[in-house]
């Protein structure tokens, strides 16, 4: 096991040498990039990394050219997860076999996929990942909308947003599921980690990502990521909307640990209302008309009544 890396500050933090280049075609006010750069540089130690097809893998591998200055695959929309774990399979049975040309090094594995590949189209290649205990992580850029196909709804869309396949009009308001719980599904296969992260907190980000790559086993990370194209609000206010997500408690920050033991990692000091946090982004502009202002309320005794499950679950210590 390789020592860990030590972050003293936000200026140190940013400034470490950058696996992933500032040069590639993401838009501006994408938190993709920035989520990725706080997973990167949360270690010295050598990475290889996959990317399912989606913004994150278009935007940054644009042939000839490439952001990537570390080991890269892209396979296809489903199976970053596994094309990542067949690299680990391999280096568990050259290590075996005593054919690892330098022993010494210890790289570590992490796909990364949007919500459409990881939520829907890469849902059982993952599941299967996290089942036959590869050591990697995988990490979710939830922008809860396929952004690099047009902004279709995927299942982590949330009730009442507005996109190109689940439109509001004036015969709906959009999306009509919940989205769906990835962390709790995922944890539920008894990995050594599963967690929630936002690029706002890099300091929970990094605590958790370095926890990740110390244990033995899958982990999981689901982290928020603001789209300005997709949740339509100005390009600047990408750090705004973290903060919003977060201390609105529409994203709450926990861990799970070996499948069952949930730690509340960030606690609001001035929790901030749904509605404020609604109202930031275009998709769900038309939730504040006469005729759906009765979802706000709804989504306001969502959040509350999820926020009290995962305190009882923290207070459980089961």
């Amino acid at each position: 096991m390789s020592e860990m890396k030590k972050i003293k500050n936000l200026k140190e933090f940013s400034t470490s040498a950058d696996r992933f280049e500032g040069a590639n075609l993401l838009c501006p006010g994408c938190a993709h990039s920035i989520i990725v750069r706080e997973v990167l540089n949360a270690t010295n130690d050598d990475l290889v990394l996959s990317a399912s097809t989606g913004c994150l893998e278009v935007c940054t591998a644009v042939y000839p050219y490439t952001s990537w200055d570390a080991s890269w695959i892209h396979i296809g929309f489903e199976n970053g997860s596994t094309a990542v774990a067949g690299a680990e399979a391999m280096h568990k049975a050259l290590a075996r076999k005593g054919r690892l040309k330098q022993p010494d090094r210890n790289p570590k594995f992490v796909s990364f996929a949007g919500d459409g590949a990881s939520y829907d189209i890469g849902f059982q290649w993952i599941s299967g990942c996290m089942e036959r205990g590869h050591n990697i992580m995988h990490v979710v850029l939830d922008n809860e909308v396929y952004a690099n196909t047009g902004g279709q709804r995927s299942s982590s869309t949330p009730i009442g947003s507005s996109s190109t396949t689940a439109p509001a009009g004036r015969v709906s308001y959009g999306e009509k599921q919940n989205k769906k719980d990835m962390v709790s599904i995922m944890a539920s296969h008894g990995i050594p980690y599963s967690a929630q992260v936002a690029p706002n907190k890099w300091k929970d980000m990094v605590k958790k990502i370095q926890h990740g790559f110390a244990v033995d086993g899958p982990v999981f990370i689901n982290a928020v990521s603001p789209c300005t194209t997709e949740w339509k609000f100005d390009p600047k206010d990408t750090m705004y909307l973290s903060d919003l997500s977060t201390d609105s408690l529409v994203f709450p920050l926990y861990e799970i640990i070996d499948g069952h033991e949930l730690n509340i990692t960030y606690r609001p000091k001035n929790v901030v209302p749904v509605e404020e946090y609604l109202a930031a982004q275009g998709r769900f502009k038309h939730l504040f008309k006469d005729e759906y202002k009765h979802l706000i309320k709804e989504w306001q005794d969502r959040v509350d009544a999820n926020w009290a499950y995962l305190n009882r679950r923290e207070e459980a210590r089961v």
